[in-house]
């Protein structure tokens, strides 16, 4: 498995890294429309807002979920 997933909706960016994932359920419970486990991808980034996701991503006990904005990114050129 990679060390991070990411997933976009252009504006945020939410960074999933498996390994260090809890599996407790806060965010398929939180928002069960984003945050969808038996899918793949699991995470359907444009079923919530932008401030939607933040707030819940923000709520990931374990670290394993993180987001930063796209506009804040440094280009890799």
């Amino acid at each position: 498995m990679e060390a991070k997933l990411e997933y976009t909706n252009g504006e945020v960016t939410i960074v999933w890294q498996p390994r260090i994932c809890q599996h407790v359920g806060i965010c398929a419970r939180g928002l069960p429309e984003v945050f969808q486990p038996r899918d793949k991808p699991w995470i359907k980034i444009n079923a919530a807002d932008t401030a939607a996701l933040i707030a819940q991503v923000q709520k990931c006990p374990s670290g394993a979920l993180s987001f930063y904005m796209n506009a804040d990114k440094p280009s890799e050129d």
